[in-house]
């Protein structure tokens, strides 16, 4: 609000003073109403962002380290992987690649009925020829150079030698993949099929993926991390501890050892 202040010089009795020139100040003054609606529309921006256009996420467990560690913070991009609208079309939009690391549902749901987020990295794409031997990736028919992968000490037939080995009557391939697999090999290789994506964790040992529970449907992916935000040195087993003491108990801890635990070096550091 502008308020005008205007300034004239008093009239002396009998006599007919000159008008002084009104010098007229401006001053603004946002009223409490008026910063109450500019907080709410910086709170709707940034909803906005943090619901279509980015997201956080923290790494619960070690499946894609030494890329990803647990207690990293990511921020990841929705938009880049979404499926193209014709409404934004200055937005820039690509296909999922492989060599991608992606955030995505997982497509089996868990015990409770929940679908649970997982992040790992776009080995195959539609129509690729896929199998293992000895743990190394077979890319349509030629062995992949992967520096980034942790490799097992101790040998595991269906892991490493995958999918020539059949799962296992008892361990962690789930039931719909154990009957889906055998119709997607074809020559000892796994076909991906249109419209999904074969992925797995950088460290191959300690990974359950695709392997375990089949493919990646192209709308189950959220989007790709970006950049670790923040970093804190964290146990592999915290986000299994749901209880309220749990938490509370280890919001403590963050705040006793936010400066000696916060691994800093990996702020800022991107995701690739």
């Amino acid at each position: 609000m502008e308020q005008a202040v205007e300034q004239q010089s008093d009239k002396k009795s009998g006599e007919k003073a000159p008008r002084e020139k009104g010098k007229t100040q401006h001053t603004s003054e946002e009223t409490p109403l008026e910063a109450f609606a500019s907080i709410c529309g910086v709170l709707v921006l940034g909803l906005f962002a943090l619901t279509f256009i980015f997201q956080n996420f923290a790494i619960p467990s070690s499946s894609m380290e030494k890329t990803l560690l647990v207690g990293d913070h990511v921020l990841v991009d929705r938009i880049t992987l979404a499926p193209p609208t014709p409404w934004a079309p200055f937005v820039h939009y690509r296909d999922v690649r492989r060599g991608d690391i992606i955030v995505f549902f997982k497509p089996t749901l868990e015990a409770n009925g929940e679908h649970l987020y997982l992040v790992k990295r776009v080995v195959g794409v539609p129509g690729d020829h896929i199998h293992l031997v000895n743990g190394t990736v077979y890319l349509n028919g030629v062995p992949q150079n992967e520096p980034q992968v942790q490799v097992a000490t101790e040998p595991y037939d269906y892991r490493d030698d995958f999918p020539a080995v059949p799962p296992p009557p008892l361990g962690d391939v789930t039931a719909e993949w154990a009957l889906d697999l055998p119709n997607h090999i074809q020559n000892g290789d796994l076909v991906v099929p249109p419209g999904h994506y074969f992925a797995m964790g950088d460290n191959r040992p300690n990974s359950l993926d695709s392997r375990y529970w089949g493919f990646v449907p192209r709308q189950n992916i959220v989007g790709r991390p970006l950049f670790v935000y923040w970093s804190f040195v964290t146990p592999e087993n915290q986000y299994e501890r749901t209880g309220i003491s749990d938490r509370i108990g280890f919001i403590g801890h963050i705040i006793l050892h936010f400066f000696d635990q916060t691994r800093w070096r990996r702020t800022l550091h991107l995701v690739k």
